[in-house]
């Protein structure tokens, strides 16, 4: 099927290929990425977008030892098939398979790791200055969407970048008009004036070849040109950074990205200094229905092409994500005050029908995590109440506003923190790991741990009423299936359940690991708490139990070191309390991809795990005093 790409086992072999072969190439290339995504699932309209721009990219440059650096990454599954891992496509994103993003360790071609965005610019300046304080001749490209182009890191590395004249780097500006919501601001409105930059060129052509025969005339209107260009094409910008601009061109047309890569990298090679190339690409291209809906073909699961993406007729289970948006919704309903924001994750955190229905108290502040944490505090100050939906992996991101303005400040922020603990395909760059050690830390900051849909709802609503900041962590996908009651009362503030009576072991369970923890229980005899709050803790309750178990057991999906579990020692050792405590989480190791439900269990935190764990550590505890009858689980 594929009788070209296939005798393509390096860009070496890319490279032997007439310029005249390359079109042929790419249209294979896009028809394979669009087959192997439709069979493992995976990110899908960006890595359609970029076939040509890869092939280009390495046709020109001599990979790997020129280095490229793609931002985000989920956008290298082309890239990845022309280094060598054509053959493993099928293992995308699964476990013991190939990531869905660059890494290091995969291949020499993935010069630097990426999943979060607008890292490369700096990643690939710090490896032109090193190549050339080492003495070596290579390039480095930097590859970055438009999306990523709004974060304040790029600019900063664009900043830094343009004071070194004779460094060996080229951004490239994939402009394709998406991050993954719709983009937001200042700098895509400019990139779309830009655009008419294909005009002025047209137009500077024609004149130029009218005017040729009255030289005078030609004078004038070169003088008139240097006046107009910064208003007609504003390349101004990255030109007064220190960059030569280049652009906008078409990231499909292979006859004018390979000359034009090959000017440029003349120009580096002649001491041009830092140079900036736009290119336009369309999320899609080639497949009709991602064309149309980029969004939804984001990162789709498998899928028949010729079919598309079908809705399934058997109602699945609500997400924590869309108890979040209805929960929203239903409160900006209730209290004026409140108002929503998010760094470009309009989509993934479920607040599309809160924009459509407040759409003057959404605000999408592009790929800007410390702006979305900053801003929210600034409404915060003036009386508002503002919810900020982010990622856990990505509020890290906005950790120094978290504390310097929102927390030092005590200011009522509320964090919705999706995708908490593992989130499975997408890997360590996208885990929740860490949310618990780092938030219980900061004072002021309280942290609630839903453990099912119906916390969830009411944990957001208790969360919201607090006057100070606080964080309700939630998983990826469904949960127990517990449904959320209707209104929007909250559950007491800092107070854990108990959930199950036992006797010997009490298990303390922080979020959703109560379900398969219960199952535990009912084999071992042993109590369940469901803690609900990781700070503040309920020291009351847990004092409680500890007086009357011989050991202690905590549960959660999430860093072991400095998590949950580390407050309960913590508090048990202020209060003289000397009972063993045994505790399950996340290892202090990096969680690569794969189905969550193996990934739980590879760390011992599913139901036959927690089991295994307690019979091992406490057997004589166990044994040690009759059960008491279970009580009636309650939500």
């Amino acid at each position: 099927m594929y009788p070209l790409l296939e005798t393509i086992q390096s860009p070496a072999d890319l490279r032997k290929l007439p310029r005249n072969g390359l079109k042929p190439l790419a249209d294979e290339l896009r028809a394979f990425v669009l087959d192997s995504v439709s069979q493992t699932g995976g990110h899908l309209s960006s890595n359609l977008g970029t076939v040509e721009l890869t092939v280009a990219l390495h046709y020109v440059f001599n990979t790997p030892e020129d280095r490229l650096v793609w931002d985000v990454g989920h956008q290298t599954y082309p890239h990845k098939i022309l280094t060598g891992r054509r053959e493993r496509m099928g293992s995308l994103r699964q476990f013991g398979g190939l990531s869905g993003f660059p890494r290091r360790d995969e291949s020499e071609y993935d010069t630097f790791g990426t999943a979060h965005s607008s890292t490369s610019i700096s990643a690939a300046l710090g490896m032109a200055l090193a190549a050339q304080q080492k003495g070596e001749d290579r390039h480095a490209v930097a590859i970055i969407g438009d999306g990523a182009m709004s974060a304040g890191m790029a600019f900063e590395a664009l900043n830094n970048a343009g004071v070194h004249d004779h460094c060996k780097l080229l951004v490239v500006l994939n402009d394709n008009d998406m991050s993954i919501s719709p983009p937001v601001g200042a700098l895509n409105r400019y990139l779309a004036q830009l655009m008419s930059g294909r005009f002025y060129a047209s137009a500077k052509h024609v004149g130029k070849q009218v005017l040729r025969v009255a030289p005078p005339l030609l004078e004038l209107a070169k003088r008139l040109e240097a006046h107009a260009k910064g208003m007609v094409v504003p390349a101004t910008l990255f030109e007064n950074f220190g960059f030569n601009y280049i652009g906008p061109i078409d990231g499909h047309d292979l006859e004018s990205l390979v000359p034009t890569l090959e000017n440029i990298k003349h120009l580096m090679d002649n001491n041009g200094g830092p140079q900036f190339l736009h290119v336009v690409t369309k999320k899609g291209q080639g497949y009709k229905l991602a064309e149309a809906d980029p969004i939804a073909y984001h990162g789709p699961g498998k899928f028949d092409p010729a079919m598309g993406l079908q809705k399934s007729s058997a109602p699945a289970k609500q997400t924590f994500t869309q108890v979040f948006g209805q929960w929203l919704c239903d409160m900006a309903e209730h209290d004026a005050r409140l108002v929503g924001i998010t760094p470009a994750m309009r989509e993934g955190s479920g607040m599309v029908e809160f924009h459509k229905r407040f759409p003057g108290r959404y605000h999408d502040v592009g790929i800007a995590e410390q702006h979305a944490v900053t801003f929210a505090a600034g409404m915060a100050c003036e009386g508002l109440k503002p919810v900020v939906a982010i990622y856990s992996t990505f509020l890290q991101r906005g950790y120094d506003q978290l504390i310097h303005d929102v927390a030092l400040q005590n200011l009522p922020v509320v964090f919705a923190l999706d995708r908490a603990g593992l989130v499975g395909a997408d890997g360590a760059t996208h885990a929740g790991a860490y949310d618990i050690p780092y938030l219980r830390c900061i004072p002021n900051m309280s942290v609630a741990c839903p453990a099912d849909e119906r916390e969830c709802r009411k944990l957001l609503s208790s969360a919201f009423e607090q006057d100070h900041p606080v964080a309700v962590r939630y998983p990826r996908g469904a949960g127990a299936g517990v449904e959320p009651e209707a209104g929007l009362e909250p559950l007491p503030f800092g107070k854990g359940e108990i959930r199950r009576e036992g006797a010997g072991v009490a298990i303390l369970a922080f979020g959703t690991l109560l379900y398969p923890a219960l199952q535990a229980a009912e084999k071992l005899g042993a109590t369940v708490v469901n803690m609900r709050w990781a700070k503040p803790l309920d020291t009351e309750l847990l004092l409680k139990v500890a007086a009357g178990h011989e050991a202690l057991v905590t549960v959660e999906e999430g860093a072991i070191m400095g998590g949950a579990g580390s407050a309960v020692s913590e508090a048990l050792q202020a209060a003289g309390i000397n009972k063993p405590v045994l505790h399950l989480g996340l290892q202090d190791e990096f969680i690569e991809h794969g189905d969550p439900a193996k990934l739980l269990a590879l760390q011992g935190l599913d139901a036959a795990g927690i089991e295994a764990a307690i019979t091992s550590r406490f057997a004589a505890q166990l044994a040690s005093k009759p059960a008491k009858p279970a009580l009636k689980s309650v939500a």
